[in-house]
């Protein structure tokens, strides 16, 4: 089962659609942002990346839509092979779905025994497992305090390898026992879902992916056209504030001779948009969802 599309109005609104424009959705999963996109559509298109095979399972029989199975940081290159045109809007909800925190052998969860894989395409060599095990232990720290903010990362590297030493750390139980020290009474699943984030991010290379991909939005996308952008945690989203104000992964707004700032955007939220009580009570997922809407100048 696929989640609920988190802040579903609120993205099709930001992407303020026009009936015969065309659209890209990066992120298609359960493929509820994009239903709600073609119902909006008549003469228009859209294209759906997802570069897990259990989404492609999920992809639509219409003219209207076409599902392209990669992944999202390759976006240029197949929007030009497909649409040969700039593009009207961009939605990207990053993160994990519902489905695959749902699915033990997927290796997302901290709630399920199941096998430390955490890879959103299959095809990728290095899972989970492989940065555990033949990570230096400088490198598993640096993974755990950059992607997973935890200011005892060496503490927790220096565990994992004395626990690898004796055997193998293959399943999210054998990961869960080998950092039992560092997990406080009463905050354990705080910590564990920021170590499992931290592998989960390293593994799919989810910033360098981000990074590129934000790259590319201004060219892709036509004047007037809208990036929608909905991310789950500080790092994505200090990365996509970054890219709206300046259109640079450092945030600096550069100006020309006359002191006029030259960015690709303007902002259509200054804050982010934040899901309602109302939504996180019926999906959890929503809890920590920030939404950012600018459009290409």
């Amino acid at each position: 089962m696929y989640h609920n599309p988190v802040l579903l109005s609120e993205c099709i609104d930001g992407l303020n659609i026009n009936p015969e424009g065309i659209y890209v959705d990066v992120t298609f999963g359960g493929g509820g942002h994009s239903r709600a996109i073609l119902e909006k559509l008549k003469g228009g298109h859209l294209y759906a990346f997802d570069q897990d095979a259990d989404a492609a399972k999920n992809a639509f029989e219409d003219e209207r839509f076409t599902f392209i199975p990669q992944n999202f940081r390759y976006m240029k290159n197949f929007v030009q092979l497909y649409a040969n045109t700039k593009v009207d809007g961009i939605l990207a909800d990053l993160g994990v779905s519902s489905y695959q925190f749902d699915t033990p052998e997927k290796g997302f969860s901290t709630r399920f025994e199941g096998r430390l894989d955490m890879r959103m395409n299959q095809n990728d060599p290095v899972d989970a497992s492989n940065v555990v095990n033949t990570y230096e232990v400088e490198a598993l720290a640096s993974v755990f305090s950059r992607y997973g903010e935890l200011k005892n990362a060496m503490a927790i590297a220096r565990d994992i390898e004395m626990a690898r030493d004796v055997q193998p750390i293959e399943t999210t139980t054998d990961l869960k026992n080998a950092v039992a020290a560092h997990l406080p009474k009463g905050s354990e699943n705080k910590v564990l879902a920021q170590i499992f984030q931290a592998l989960r991010i390293e593994v799919n290379k989810e910033m360098e992916v981000l990074e590129a991909f934000l790259t590319q939005c201004a060219d892709v996308l036509k004047p007037g056209g809208r990036l929608v952008v909905m991310s789950y945690h500080s790092l994505e989203d200090r990365l996509v504030k970054n890219f709206m104000k300046s259109g640079k992964a450092d945030g600096e707004v550069e100006k020309d001779f006359f002191g006029n700032q030259l960015t690709p955007y303007k902002l259509i939220t200054h804050k982010p948009i934040v899901p309602s009580d109302e939504e996180v009570a019926r999906n959890s997922r929503a809890r920590s969802a920030k939404l950012r809407i600018a459009e290409k100048v």
